[in-house]
């Protein structure tokens, strides 16, 4: 046989082999094969099971650390509280006396938050105001049993404030309130504000939770004393005397 017969035959086997192969691919796509129970038993068998003597095993291998093993870890290293970097003002705060000063007056705390018994009078201020007319006014709420209102902290630092405040009430007895809702309850627009509470005042529902009635307290505002503005009222709201008149009494004598 030539070389040219032996080049045809393999020709024609490879274009056999070729259709074929296209064949029995597109009777696959056209009949794919089914899987049967058998080929899913088999799989089953094939797949490694997790026993309870497994798990022992790894329980074993990776348990928890004895006592032994616990005494032995290295504990963490105690931080050094005395190295962590302190204020540069070493004032020490009284918060004790602050607190005698807040208790002192719980009766009037009462009616600034719930306004349920009175008369009621506070004095809305500033820490920024000018310290001679908050040291007057911080005198006169002591001797009128006034509460002083605070709407948050000095440079919104609790400790600025507190040192603040004690510099400013001493060893006075007066109620300090920091309280913003405060100023929302009596629209308070200014500082320094007066807001003289009527006695028997009950709350009703507000945006800011409890308000007083409107006809129910006198508000007025300006740099003024705290007897000035309690005259002030007197003088324009002559239903409101017998408190005005009760504060003022405190005030001077």
């Amino acid at each position: 046989m030539s070389a040219t017969d032996l080049r045809r035959m393999a020709s024609t086997l490879v274009l056999g082999l070729t259709a074929a192969l296209t064949a029995c691919n597109q009777a696959l796509a056209q009949n794919p094969p089914l899987v049967t129970e058998t080929d899913i038993e088999r799989v089953r068998r094939e797949t490694p099971t997790v026993t309870e003597q497994d798990i022992d095993a790894a329980q074993r291998k990776y348990g928890p650390p004895s006592d032994t093993e616990l005494r032995s870890a290295p504990m963490p290293i105690r931080p050094n509280i005395e190295a962590l970097p302190q204020p540069a003002s070493r004032t020490s705060i009284d918060l004790e006396a602050l607190a005698r000063g807040y208790a002192a007056q719980s009766n009037t705390m009462t009616q600034a938050r719930g306004l349920t018994s009175g008369p009621g009078l506070f004095v809305f201020v500033s820490l920024s105001m000018p310290r001679p007319t908050l040291q007057r006014l911080v005198d006169q709420a002591a001797r009128a049993q006034a509460s002083i209102v605070i709407r948050g902290f000095a440079k919104g630092s609790l400790r600025d404030t507190v040192a603040q405040i004690q510099g400013l009430i001493g060893t006075r007895q007066v109620a300090v309130q920091i309280d913003p809702l405060a100023f929302d309850r009596f629209a308070i627009a200014r500082v320094p504000s007066f807001v003289l509470v009527r006695e028997g005042t009950r709350p009703v529902s507000c945006s800011v939770g409890n308000c007083a009635p409107t006809d129910s307290f006198l508000r007025t505002s300006g740099d003024v004393s705290l007897d000035y503005a309690l005259e002030h009222m007197q003088r324009s709201a002559p239903g409101f005397a017998p408190a005005t008149e009760l504060f003022l009494k405190r005030i001077r004598r």
